[in-house]
């Protein structure tokens, strides 16, 4: 059981060594929320769901205006739209098919869910020099078709397409991963355990009208790389890479022939380099970084932890569903070409014991984060709502846990978080940033939490801990 109180908002901020700007992310329910370095709330769009939020240059933020009731279609959203600050709708789309679930109103509805892209930027995040468009251009969406598919099981799929679509909103691009079944190279066991169970979830409410078999939760343009200017042709600007998060694969789309030519997974114990990088399990947010941000051309990734592809019965997996097992996470910047970890933020890196204390850094959902034009990552470890800047050396330079929390999911995730500078928002004066020093929790109290005229010395001796560990003991003597 984790601690019932724990502080909420900026905890930490170091100016010196941050990338200063505005933070966008899901307030919960309540709608799409700006804040600053200092945590103050700037703008609630209320009503404006992330899935993700995003903001463009010029204060216009994109997001969904509904959602399909959960009963008949798991994370759809009704459609995705740009509003403008003051919550104008000025961009929407919604004609990718047209919905009739029983007992309610019939309507077009998008369908889009965890992701979707801008003409101008590749990856929904800043980067010096590629503004997305805000006026014009099309627009890359990740979306759900229902699909029905012998060759990888008797029962309904719900597929993962992906829609190009132009600015009066006509479909001019499409891709299913279904059609590239083949091409994922899943083994006999996992054939035979998705065709008899193609990952229904029995959470969200939903009666379990299809099977969401690969459950793809990223999307991104690769855009101008290194790896393509040396004649490397998977890595063709255009092409799309997209992550599977129940089949814990990563892969590359050929944009001109919707061909997958770059893939890790499902397995990684195949070849020495996949053996080294060790098993992705559950991941988020897998992107490669952009030309003009420190690490361009790397694939940085969100590797969740947690459960994930289908895989031999195991004891922590009866069935082999869910099979693949990891209580921490990790986030890894590899080359694409080598698969060697570049850089990786760890339990390790975070100071925590292993393998004794790694869940403290552990989001087995959501989450993902974003290079930042010095060099640091901000990280969404989304699942308890916590948002953090590290620098390349991994020390915590700015810390911001979501005070917000569900009702239909009582807790205060983030799905994902955006950094973006001050001047894409012209309609407010750049604040004051004020340091926050970090709290030494070892000395914090609530206040009151003491009775009157009750104080505590407190004695450190060194002790031997568990497994011979050498711990730092504390003994207070109580005194009236």
């Amino acid at each position: 059981m984790s601690a019932t109180i724990f502080p909420t908002g900026v905890t930490i901020y170091n100016p010196e060594k941050c990338w200063s700007g505005y933070t966008i992310l899901q307030a919960a329910e309540r709608g799409a929320l700006l804040i600053d370095m200092n945590g103050n709330e700037v703008r609630m769009w209320e009503g404006l769901q992330g899935f993700p939020n995003k903001m463009l240059p010029g204060g216009y933020v994109m997001g969904s205006l509904g959602e399909r009731n959960p009963k008949y279609g798991l994370q759809d959203q009704t459609d995705l739209v740009q509003v403008d600050w003051d919550g104008n709708i000025v961009w929407k789309f919604d004609k990718a098919e047209y919905i009739e679930d029983p007992g309610e109103e019939p309507q077009w509805m998008a369908r889009q869910h965890h992701d979707y892209q801008r003409e101008g930027n590749t990856v929904g995040y800043y980067v010096p020099g590629s503004d997305p468009k805000t006026n014009s251009g099309n627009t890359l969406i990740l979306a759900h078709k229902n699909v029905h598919v012998p060759a990888i099981s008797d029962k309904m799929l719900l597929d993962d397409v992906i829609y190009e679509v132009d600015w009066d909103g006509d479909i001019v691009w499409e891709w299913k991963v279904s059609d590239h079944f083949e091409e994922l190279g899943f083994d006999a066991i996992a054939r035979n355990l998705m065709y008899r169970d193609p990952n229904y979830y029995t959470g969200f409410g939903n009666s379990h009208i299809a099977g969401d078999w690969v459950h793809t939760n990223s999307m991104s343009v690769l855009g101008p790389n290194k790896w393509y200017d040396a004649g490397d042709k998977r890595f063709h600007p255009d092409n799309i890479i997209i992550d599977c998060r129940d089949a814990n694969i990563i892969l590359i789309i050929e944009k001109a022939t919707g061909n997958i030519v770059w893939k890790i997974g499902p397995y990684f114990d195949q070849t020495p380099e996949l053996r080294k990088l060790g098993w992705i399990i559950g991941q988020h947010h897998a992107h490669m970084i952009p030309r003009g941000l420190p690490g361009e051309g790397n694939i940085l990734i969100y590797d969740n932890g947690g459960w994930a592809g289908y895989y031999a019965p195991n004891p922590g997996s009866p069935t082999g569903i869910r099979g693949a097992l990891r209580d921490y996470s990790r986030v890894l910047e590899i080359d694409p070409v080598t698969l060697e970890i570049v850089w990786q933020m760890t339990p390790k890196e975070a100071g925590y014991l292993m393998p004794l204390d790694a869940n403290r850094f552990y989001s087995p959902f959501i989450s993902g984060m974003q290079r930042l034009p010095n060099g640091n990552t901000m990280i969404t470890e989304g699942s308890h709502g916590r948002i953090f800047e590290v620098t390349p050396e991994h020390e915590l330079v700015w810390e911001y846990v979501c005070p917000y929390w569900g009702t239909a999911l009582p807790m205060n995730m983030v799905y994902r978080s955006y950094r973006l500078p001050y001047e894409w928002v012209p309609q407010l004066e750049k604040p004051a940033e004020s340091p926050i020093e970090r709290l030494d929790v070892s000395t914090f109290r609530v206040p009151g939490a003491a009775a009157p005229g009750v104080k505590s010395a407190v004695k450190i001796k060194e002790a031997k801990g568990y497994f011979g560990l050498s711990a730092m003991c504390v003994a207070a003597d109580i005194e009236e």
